[in-house]
């Protein structure tokens, strides 16, 4: 794959509040096209999805991470705590606020799907 991307912060307005330390790498094409990058911290490294995955015969394996799959990552652990001591309605919440997340998430795949470009750079 040719690199065609530059290493850029991320200029997202943040709309939460961490309470661990992080670090993210957000890379872009030229053209400002996401283009993978990473972010890590204590106990975890991801390395983000870099360029699209095509469609049809030209569907490449991904070579990176999804928002999607953390997610559901995050998701599972948090089930794990609900059928141990550690249950409670927050848990709760936070499960229930993480599927509206990746209904949203797969809507929108859907829709791309629908207009045939999911798995391209276009909108």
């Amino acid at each position: 794959m040719e690199n065609n991307t530059s290493q850029t912060p991320s200029t997202a307005p943040a709309t939460f509040t961490s309470r661990t330390s992080f670090v993210s790498h957000h890379w872009s094409t030229y053209d400002g096209i996401p283009a993978g990058g990473v972010s890590y911290g204590t106990g975890f490294t991801v390395s983000w999805q870099n360029g699209p995955l095509g469609r049809d015969a030209e569907r490449k394996a991904p070579n990176g991470a999804f928002v999607e799959t953390l997610l559901e990552v995050v998701a599972d652990r948090l089930v794990y705590y609900q059928y141990s001591r550690f249950y409670c309605d927050e848990n709760q919440a936070a499960l229930d606020h993480i599927n509206a997340a990746l209904a949203a998430l797969r809507s929108r795949t859907a829709k791309r799907e629908a207009r045939k470009v999911e798995g391209t750079s276009e909108v």
